[in-house]
């Protein structure tokens, strides 16, 4: 009896037990989705946000200085409207004769009904193009990253550069795109052949639009779709030679004598022209020269593209194929303007790498080259100058020629080795990001509130209140420094130097030999300076050099007037009202708390000690800050570590063992529903675990 109590005590036991944990991980389930749900309906917000930024941006345009492009070809006096060639005149269509023959039925349109309706069609195809590009994720996909991936599509776009310019000069290089995704991704199956052909058709119509697209008719083919390939080809042939038959000069004027248009438009040789052909222009390349090392980099480049774009499309993931047909097709063009990139941003959706945090790389890459200038990219440096004007160029001959995106077929597909935080971070994502960051401190300090009434009188502010604290010491410091000529000169080259070089040669250092530290350490710093920007913004400063009547002395550029536009050297360069709080001293103290935390060496912990005063007292004697702008400085790093430490325990909890979240499992994983539509089943492609028969090589998925 005793022993059958204690087994049925501990039976209900292990059953309370058990029902717990059941109830505990019904419980986090619910708050999983319950953050799904606010995540999405965030990412939702972001896109209609920015879709509508986009269409007031362009709509608050005066009507004649909205779609440049458009109302150059279609305006009273456009080349589509007046008598005579396409291609002639100031300002010369750029498009092919069918195009223009396409678009004639638009010059009948009012100028300020056809700005409406054009800013919504173009919305309306971005959207669609951000949908199928969703859509056609390779499979099976999780169900967060269903929930996800439209929203973040459509914001990806928006933001990204093509999608500008397309929206602000009245291209039409979206319509292109969107029809060759389809026809791509489009698979009819019916008896008839009319399904199997119907893609071929859409392609067809693109490449009359835009010759480069013709690329994917020979892809058509080498992945088995031999009537979509004939039906592709033959629309391309009809649309040219109707286009011929209405606008005979005008076609052999763009096919003959401009060699598919080159030459139309701006000179080859401009940075926006991100082709082969550009760039080699750029490099100074002409003549003979330069054509035949065009041809043979445009011969390699479209091989070795194709195999790759063949390999990917029998992998089952066709949407990374059609990016790195694109990309190709952008650097074998002769010409590929900015509104014509759009294949390059599609290469996001590759997977790289063997950890997960190199996965990062490649969309973080793309993602930056497509909706920031080259300058952001890379310093303002001689030597990066071609790199910053041949980004997009360089990141769409990755994709079509180097990229290893990972085969569905590997075990890095959905298990990529880990990379907890003992390892080190991937070191090229690490220097983008430093990079962007730096840019983005510099554009928002260059282009903070610079009144100069406003940040005069925040600096009246702050000397009442230090003069109220009896703290106002910086009119004596900035004389002991004037009255020193070996001070002076001491103070204002650690002023210039020491703010860049400390803080970047300590976390180089932290990346080598103390890698845990340097995620801690790098993310306290990225919060600081955020915070530090936001003080910029909020409260424009002049700093004590700027103040007039006060008797204060620039140390480095000698006695400003204030009454000058252009008073001073730097306000060249930067916004000079960008003084609270002090980063100067706020960087320095988080060199300080670094150097504290990595060692226990007392002269080590005194030099650290010593940083952040000295140059407190150089700040204050180049009159370059107030003092109450140091303790700004000490506040924005103190909330710094405390952020990265509320970040640092948020992770702690998502990664604590025994906590999976919903929709990570392979149950969770979504493929294509029975009754799809032919883009979801073409792009859920074979099935990447189980080997494949020899009909299977022969007759690889991707085909019809």
């Amino acid at each position: 009896m005793r022993q059958g109590g204690v087994r049925g005590v501990v039976a209900d036991r292990g059953e309370g037990t058990g029902q717990d944990r059941s109830g505990a991980r019904t419980g986090l389930a619910q708050q999983l989705r319950t953050r799904e749900g606010v995540v999405l309906g965030a990412l939702w917000l972001l896109a209609g946000a920015l879709a509508a930024r986009q269409a007031a941006a362009v709509l608050r345009i005066p009507s004649h200085e909205r779609f440049v492009d458009l109302f150059a070809w279609i305006g009273e006096n456009g080349v589509l409207r007046v008598r005579g060639s396409l291609y002639d005149g100031s300002a010369p269509f750029t498009g092919t004769p069918f195009a223009g023959l396409v678009l004639k039925p638009l010059t009948r349109a009012a100028e300020q009904g056809l700005g409406v309706a054009w800013t919504v069609g173009t919305m309306l195809l971005v959207a669609a193009v951000g949908v199928v590009a969703a859509r056609a994720l390779p499979g099976p996909v999780s169900r967060r990253t269903s929930l996800f991936a439209v929203p973040v599509a459509l914001s990806l776009l928006a933001l990204s550069i093509p999608v500008r310019n397309t929206f602000h000069l009245g291209q039409t290089s979206i319509l292109p795109v969107l029809l060759v995704l389809v026809g791509w991704l489009l698979r009819g199956e019916d008896k008839t052949g009319q399904g199997r052909q119907a893609g071929g058709v859409l392609i067809g119509v693109a490449g009359a639009l835009q010759p480069a697209t013709l690329l994917f008719v020979p892809l058509l083919w080498l992945t088995g779709r031999r009537q979509a390939a004939f039906a592709g080809a033959g629309t391309f042939a009809a649309c040219s030679v109707a286009a011929w038959a209405a606008m005979p000069a005008d076609s052999w004027t763009y096919w003959v004598r401009h060699v598919v248009g080159a030459g139309l438009g701006d000179p080859a040789d401009a940075t926006a022209n991100q082709s082969l052909h550009g760039a080699l222009l750029r490099l100074g390349l002409r003549g003979p020269l330069e054509v035949t090392l065009l041809l043979v980099l445009v011969a390699g480049i479209t091989w070795l593209a194709m195999r790759r774009a063949v390999r990917y499309a029998r992998d089952g993931q066709l949407l990374l194929a059609a990016a790195v047909v694109g990309c190709a097709a952008v650097a074998v063009s002769p010409t590929a303007w900015q509104h014509q990139l759009l294949w390059v941003l599609l290469a996001v959706v590759g997977r790289v790498g063997r950890r997960k945090a190199d996965r990062l790389v490649w969309p973080v890459f793309v993602t930056l080259v497509l909706t920031l200038d080259g300058d952001a990219l890379v310093p303002k440096v001689a030597a990066f100058g071609f790199l910053g004007e041949n980004a997009v160029l360089l990141a769409a001959l990755l994709a079509a020629c180097a990229v290893p995106f990972v085969s569905r077929g590997s075990p890095l597909w959905d298990s990529p080795a880990s990379s907890g935080p003992l390892s080190r971070p991937n070191l090229m994502l690490e220097l983008l990001l430093i990079r962007v960051g730096y840019w983005a401190y510099s554009y928002v300090r260059g282009h903070a509130p610079d009144s100069r009434t406003l940040a005069e009188g925040h600096g009246d502010q702050i000397l009442g209140v230090e003069k109220f604290l009896h703290i106002d010491i910086e009119h004596t410091v900035n004389k002991l420094a004037v009255d020193t000529s070996w001070l002076r000169h001491l103070c204002d080259s650690y002023y210039t130097t020491f703010h860049f070089l400390v803080p970047i040669a300590l976390l180089a250092w932290l990346y080598m030999r103390r890698t845990a530290h340097y995620r801690s350490a790098r993310t306290a710093l990225s919060f600081a300076t955020l915070l530090g920007l936001v003080g910029f913004w909020l409260y424009p400063l002049a700093p004590p050099r700027l103040m007039p009547g006060l008797g204060y002395v620039d140390t480095a550029h000698g006695p400003q007037d204030p009454s000058k536009p252009d008073f001073g050297a730097l306000t060249e360069l930067s916004n000079q009202y960008a003084a609270m709080p002090s980063l100067h001293v706020g960087w320095s103290l988080w060199c300080a708390v670094v150097v504290f935390q990595m060692t226990k060496k007392h002269w080590a912990r005194a030099l650290g000690a010593l940083y952040p005063l000295m140059t407190t007292f150089v700040v204050l004697a180049t009159a370059n800050h107030y003092l109450l702008d140091a303790a700004g400085g000490v506040l924005v790093v103190a909330t710094g570590f405390a952020a990265q430490r509320w970040v640092a325990r948020i992770r702690d909890r998502r990664e604590t063992p025994g906590e999976q979240e919903p929709g990570s499992d392979a149950g969770s994983q979504v493929g294509p529903e029975p009754h799809a539509p032919a883009v979801s089943r073409a792009a859920s492609g074979p099935s990447p675990r189980g080997p494949r028969s020899s009909g299977d090589r022969k007759e690889p998925a991707p085909q019809e």
